[in-house]
């Protein structure tokens, strides 16, 4: 078992998500940042769906009730066993150890992979919490336990994990319902990601796009990666935990969300248009 010694403002369980269940309103959930976790299961000799654990910006403490090897990918922070600093993605806690991972000073979310995977009940097929829904593990809590499982095969080498920049070039396709703005605003100007922004959406800061047509929707379903633009002109791109429908109108939708899970708020959003 480990013991939850600090759970930072948001550590969550995640896997590679339960899709295949939009039409029930339950989003895909899962890694915000996948290839990171998909590195940290393979440095420990997990399955590439093995649970891990995703912190937000101010990492999370954890006392690890029997020895353990421990993977660390994702944002860059500094990692401590018992208050000493360690180096490298790959880290043998002994047991009664403590492994803190401190505050993201490059990126937003690390990734925490434990030989065996973290063996949370799984709803849907899925060990991931879904911040929007309710389902799957509640986010960590101080003195919260959880379930190591046995190891049970090796997983395939990962490709790289995404790096945190202060810019990023999203490339965007348009529509449904690109007519309902001035379209080549949204590829003319900048914009910064917000403080507001959370696993379900990357809230977007700058100049408002002009609305062509005036009126309302009614609900119709979102995807990963929508680009949905509310009353007050600025972008919303829908992340992993989003709703399946939504009413406000969608401009276009982001080919990989994958650099966002690591943008910093105050970050650079550039988009760029897809054929």
């Amino acid at each position: 078992m480990i013991t939850v010694v600090r759970p930072g403002p948001l550590t969550t369980v995640q896997d590679l998500g339960r899709p295949g269940y939009a039409h029930l309103g339950v989003p895909h959930s899962g890694a915000l940042d996948q290839p990171a976790l998909r590195r940290a299961n393979a440095l420990v000799g997990n399955p590439p769906a093995a649970a891990g654990l995703e912190t937000t910006l101010m990492g999370c403490a954890l006392r690890f009730e029997r020895a353990a090897r421990v993977a660390i990918t994702g944002a860059v922070a500094t990692v401590r066993l018992d208050k000493v600093p360690v180096d490298g993605e790959v880290i043998d806690v002994p047991a009664g150890a403590v492994l803190d991972v401190g505050r993201a000073t490059r990126g937003v979310r690390s990734y925490l992979a434990v030989a065996g995977g973290i063996a949370a009940e799984p709803v849907l097929g899925s060990r991931s919490t879904d911040t929007l829904s309710g389902l799957g593990p509640a986010k960590l809590t101080d003195g919260m336990t959880l379930p190591i499982g046995e190891l049970t095969g090796g997983s395939p080498p990962a490709r790289a994990a995404a790096q945190a920049v202060d810019e990023l070039l999203l490339g965007v396709r348009r529509g449904p319902r690109d007519d309902w703005f001035v379209a080549a605003e949204l590829f003319a100007s900048a914009y910064t990601v917000s403080p507001m922004s959370n696993r379900v959406g990357c809230r977007l800061a700058g100049s408002a796009l002009t609305r062509a047509k005036a009126g309302e929707l009614p609900s119709e379903g979102v995807v990963l990666g929508a680009v949905q633009v509310p009353a007050d002109g600025q972008p919303l791109i829908f992340l992993a935990d989003h709703p399946t429908t939504g009413g406000y109108p969608v401009i276009g939708v982001v080919d990989d969300v994958t650099p966002l899970a690591q943008a910093r708020p105050g970050s650079t959003v550039r988009f760029r248009e897809l054929d």
